[in-house]
């Protein structure tokens, strides 16, 4: 999901830079930011990696899924990670649950996607619905989490979400009077916009007119349509239906969401992607004060809860 807007990068007022983290690329704008705001905002990007990726045995992601149900204190950042994926699971009835890693390993996502073969013979695991977030508690003031023994969470897309919130505000904090924050399509803009707002080119199949001006909030985009793989002749992708712990056969393809922050708008994706009409993706924006797109499996696009408040 590019991300732009005046003015153009050419003027001093506005730092720009790029790099890959968290398996994406990640885009990074502020406005009279400090000479040290950027390599500080990908340091901090870098940080949250290391704690959250589930590909690193060391991140504190891991040693949570290790922990079979002991207690395991971590960052508070890691701890307010586990505890907004409960409130989103919560929030949706469990449309988005955080707790579908081993059907996203069983589908054969089971390394970075950059290694995940196009085609492997291997078999897919048994499927069973995913066991939820009830059971897990969560203390950000001392960091203690505790899963449920065999449970296991994946940070995934609310991860990125939630770094590109993080590191938006602390731009703000540090001097930088606007920012904007892209990981991987999770995008967030705060302080003050540049004449017109940020605009965000939203990058979905068989949409030509993608145009959005955010001016204070998060973006997330998310779908089947990209990340998608071969396993034992059957096609898979990383989009788990909780109900059932299979790759979702939903009956739409790729989302947008416009929330007040970028995790919020992550978990909004995921529930309204699972949603079996467009009436009740409609109900799930409308209820959560957000704004989003559909594309559904026959390429048509449908614009919900009021998304023309975004519009240029």
């Amino acid at each position: 999901m590019p991300a732009t807007a005046p003015p153009a990068p050419a003027d001093p007022s506005l730092a720009d830079t790029g790099f890959a983290a968290m398996g994406s690329q990640v885009h990074i704008l502020a406005v009279d930011a400090a000479a040290n705001a950027l390599p500080n905002a990908r340091a901090a990007i870098g940080a949250l990696e290391r704690r959250w990726s589930r590909f690193r045995p060391d991140s504190e992601i891991s040693r949570i899924n290790a922990a079979d149900g002991y207690p395991v204190t971590v960052s508070t950042t890691t701890a307010t990670l586990i505890a907004l994926a409960v409130r989103g699971w919560i929030a949706t009835g469990g449309a988005y649950d955080p707790t579908v890693l081993d059907a996203v390993v069983g589908a054969g996502y089971d390394r970075s996607f950059e290694l995940v073969a196009a085609s492997d013979t291997g078999p897919t695991a048994a499927t069973r619905p995913a066991l939820g977030c009830a059971g897990i508690a969560v203390d950000v003031d001392s960091g203690l989490v505790r899963l449920p023994a065999g449970v296991h969470i994946d940070p995934g897309g609310i991860g990125k979400g939630l770094a590109a919130d993080l590191v938006a505000t602390s731009l703000i904090a540090d001097g930088a009077t606007g920012a904007l924050v892209n990981i991987g399509g999770d995008v967030r803009v705060a302080g003050t916009t540049p004449p017109g707002g940020w605009r965000i080119d939203v990058d979905l199949p068989a949409i030509t007119d993608t145009g959005l001006v955010l001016r204070s909030g998060g973006v997330a985009t998310s779908g089947t349509h990209r990340r998608r793989w071969v396993r034992d002749g059957h096609s898979q992708h990383h989009l788990i239906d909780p109900r059932t712990g299979a790759p979702a056969a939903s009956p739409f393809v790729a989302a947008t969401v416009v929330a007040g922050t970028a995790w919020r708008a992550e978990v909004l994706t995921k529930a309204i992607l699972l949603a079996r009409t467009i009436t009740a993706a409609a109900r799930v924006l409308t209820a959560a004060d957000a704004a989003g797109l559909l594309v559904d499996d026959d390429g048509r696009t449908h614009e919900l809860a009021d998304l023309d408040r975004f519009r240029p």
